[in-house]
């Protein structure tokens, strides 16, 4: 490796970690302050909020008495109840529990009611989830929802010499086929076979006329996912694949084809970007993806998605409808984790689906490399995954610290000290196992 090499690869390294370093204090910070809050709220004192692990490099005390700190260690953090023995809660300081009054017991985590310490906990991963929500939803508001009308919204550019669809165009008809709605739109388009144009029957301006332009389903890119094929091509959003291995493609469904039955074989893409023709290599990677039943099928794919000829008209969303949107997107990603799980554990896809902290620390460097918009999506989709990882049933989680309460609630009575620490050594051993096996599936998948 030459030094030019050697430079760029550090420099690489760097943005990676500094994305990851930025994702994750997003989420830890969001996660951590919803246990701060609600602890508040319920009467619980908090004495140190941390974003970080190790020796505070800057930190104040609020009006409330709680100490906010950066801590040196960024890959983490903490809230520190009164009455805590150490920063993960797992039981009280006896010594100072022992010195305080009625009063000052209730403001400890361990002092206060069941009710008020399972509403602490169940706080932070709630906090993530909440955040995925607004910030997809936000989405929804900037882009707005389709209207039901078979109506031109925004066309994006295409190297074609004759007229093209306008803004505004209402598509009555593909090739002869009605289209009276948007559904009935992408039907009939999905339909027609491949060729470089076909006939758009039109109403524009209140006259109605015919146009021969491309496929609606032309291979044009979009939504270039991270650590993927297209990714590590080059390809970038609004690319348009002219051909492959010198033979033309003419839509989408041609390039999906031709990926599909590669077996991995490199192959020659000729690529239009604003205006200009260049050549780039793209090596198709084996996945495992789910199907509409449930499973998951193991195919050969780019790692992008098609971009239409044309946007759909669309119209503003309203506030609980995005919202709505949001928690349809969360959901989404909770149902998925859990049956790529479900899969792996029964040996129907591999393991090596599984990120470990470097392949997530790569994902965050290419989502923040793909734009800003990537990356907040990305964070959006971590954060759910941080809060879902962190309902496990497993001691140090907080989900295993809601079953010691439902333990609590159910017998009247915290599980025994000795029961308590050895569950909790049982949960920090399948914690870093779990760590060790990700981070392999990063090093040899």
């Amino acid at each position: 490796m030459d030094l030019n090499s050697l430079i760029a690869s550090f420099g690489n390294i760097g943005f990676v970690l500094a994305a990851f370093i930025v994702a994750i204090s997003i989420i830890v910070a969001i996660h951590e302050y919803g246990h701060y809050i609600v602890g508040r709220w319920c009467g619980i004192h908090a004495e140190v909020f941390s974003l970080g692990f190790g020796p505070a490099l800057l930190s104040r005390v609020d009006r409330h008495g709680t100490r906010w700190q950066l801590a040196a260690i960024p890959f983490g953090g903490y809230v520190r109840f009164m009455g805590d023995k150490d920063a993960a809660s797992s039981g009280a300081d006896g010594a100072a529990m022992a010195g305080l009054s009625a009063a000052e017991r209730r403001r400890t985590m361990h002092g206060a009611p069941i009710w008020a310490r399972a509403l602490t906990v169940a706080a932070g991963p709630l906090a993530n989830f909440l955040l995925s929500i607004l910030i997809f939803a936000a989405f929804v508001l900037w882009q707005g929802v389709a209207t039901e009308r078979a109506a031109v919204g925004k066309v994006h550019p295409f190297p074609f010499d004759g007229p093209m669809l306008q803004p505004g165009d209402l598509i009555t008809a593909i090739n002869g086929t009605e289209t009276p709605d948007l559904t009935a739109l992408y039907d009939v388009a999905d339909k027609v076979p491949p060729a470089a144009t076909v006939t758009y029957t039109l109403r524009r301006d209140g006259r109605d006329m015919t146009l021969t332009a491309p496929h609606l389903y032309a291979p044009i890119t979009a939504g270039i996912m991270p650590q993927t094929a297209a990714f590590d091509a080059g390809l970038k959003a609004g690319d348009v694949v002219r051909s492959v291995d010198g033979a033309p493609v003419h839509t989408f469904t041609q390039l999906r084809e031709i990926v599909g039955a590669s077996d991995g074989r490199a192959l020659a893409l000729q690529v239009w970007r604003e205006g200009a023709l260049m050549d780039l290599t793209l090596t198709p990677r084996r996945q495992d993806v789910p199907t509409s039943d449930g499973g998951f099928e193991t195919r050969w794919l780019m790692g992008l998605q098609n971009a239409p000829l044309f946007s759909p008209e669309a119209r503003p969303a309203g506030i609980f409808e995005s919202i709505g949107y949001g928690a349809q997107n969360v959901w989404s990603i909770v149902t998925g984790t859990f049956s790529g799980l479900a899969h792996m554990i029964t040996g129907q896809i591999s393991t090596c689906n599984l990120k470990g902290p470097i392949g997530i620390a790569e994902t965050s460097g290419a989502a923040a490399s793909s734009g800003l918009e990537g990356f907040i999506w990305f964070i959006a989709a971590f954060s759910t995954a941080v809060g879902l990882m962190n309902l496990f049933p497993v001691p140090v989680l907080d989900g295993g610290h809601l079953v010691f309460h439902a333990w609590e609630a159910i017998t009247r009575r915290p599980p025994p000290e000795r029961v308590l620490h050895a569950m909790m050594m049982t949960g920090f051993t399948l914690i870093l196992a779990l760590m060790a096996f990700a981070l392999s599936r990063d090093l040899f998948c």
